[in-house]
């Protein structure tokens, strides 16, 4: 398991560190993510749609050793 969680949230998806409630983040919940913001997760099909933070995206993959 990795040390963090995808949420979507400003129209990207982010990823965070912080404790994950059973059954995902939910609409609303202010969230820190790895790109040093603080967003509100946003729910809905079309979220999870949405371009993937670049910040995020690098600091995930440094978090799991991925090139």
């Amino acid at each position: 398991m990795h040390p963090f969680h995808w949420v979507p949230a400003q129209g990207e998806r982010h990823a965070s560190a912080d404790p994950r409630p059973s059954g995902g983040y939910p609409a609303g919940l202010t969230v820190n993510t790895l790109c040093a913001q603080e967003v509100s997760a946003e729910v809905g099909e079309v979220a999870w749609l949405w371009t993937t933070c670049a910040t995020c995206n690098a600091e995930a993959r440094r978090l799991v050793g991925a090139a």
